[in-house]
C-alpha cells in the first residue's frame, strides 16, 4: 500500500485524493487532522534527501508518496497517478511561507 501525506488545502494534494479515494492501494494521511500525522511527515521530510530541492525552493513537500518498499517520491506519476500538469494549469506548489496554496 502507498502512503500519501497531504493536506486538503493544498489543490495537488486535492487532485492527487480525487484520483486516490476508493482505490485500495492508497492510504491518504491529512496532516493537518492530526499532530502525530504531521509528526511522522516532518520526520520523513527531516531526514530523506528526497526533499532537500523542495525545502530549497520552500515547498512543504506535499503530497508525498511513500512506497511499499520506502522509497519516497513527490512525483504522482512515479506511482501510477496522473501528473499535476494535466489538470493544475499555471498554479505554483505550496510554500511554507503560505504563498502558492
Amino acid at each position: 500500500m502507498i502512503k500519501v501525506y497531504g493536506m486538503p488545502s493544498c489543490p495537488y494534494c486535492a487532485y492527487v485524493k480525487t484520483q486516490i479515494d476508493g482505490n485500495p492501494n492508497f492510504v491518504y494521511y491529512d496532516i493537518g487532522s492530526d499532530v502525530h500525522l504531521l509528526h511522522q511527515f516532518l520526520d520523513l521530510r527531516d531526514t530523506n534527501p528526497v526533499f532537500e530541492p523542495y525545502k530549497k525552493e520552500g515547498d512543504v513537500g506535499i503530497p508525498c508518496f511513500v512506497l511499499e518498499d520506502g522509497r519516497v517520491t513527490l512525483e504522482p506519476s512515479e506511482v501510477g497517478l496522473h501528473s499535476y500538469s494535466e489538470v493544475l494549469h499555471g498554479k505554483t506548489a505550496c510554500r511554507i511561507d503560505g504563498k502558492g496554496c
